[in-house]
């Protein structure tokens, strides 16, 4: 039953349609990965190491993590499964900056 799978159920035929069964699947909670703020890497630095590591960020929205993180302490960078995020957040610690990841609330 590659499609559709069958069950007996009071002694009618249930059909389940797979893709039904996988939606009902519970999905793994997401984290953010947080960067924190730095007083000894330069703005354009930490712009230029958000890009390389969470290369789907555009500047403006790396420009955007970067001035939130300076302004207030703590600037977010994505939010992802955590095996991504923890990798992202390694990889920013790699480059010399402070990063944590946290689950999404």
């Amino acid at each position: 039953m590659p499609r559709d799978m069958a069950s007996q159920q009071g002694g009618a035929t249930v059909l389940v349609r797979q893709e039904q069964a996988q939606r009902t699947r519970k999905r793994q909670p997401l984290y953010r990965v947080l960067l924190h703020n730095d007083p000894v890497n330069t703005r354009d630095y930490v712009v230029a190491a958000l890009q390389m590591v969470v290369p789907q960020l555009s500047e403006q929205e790396a420009v955007a993590v970067m001035l939130a993180a300076h302004n207030t302490g703590v600037g977010l960078v994505i939010v992802c499964d955590q095996e991504p995020a923890e990798f992202y957040s390694e990889q920013l610690k790699g480059k010399g900056l402070t990063s944590t990841i946290e689950p999404e609330t």
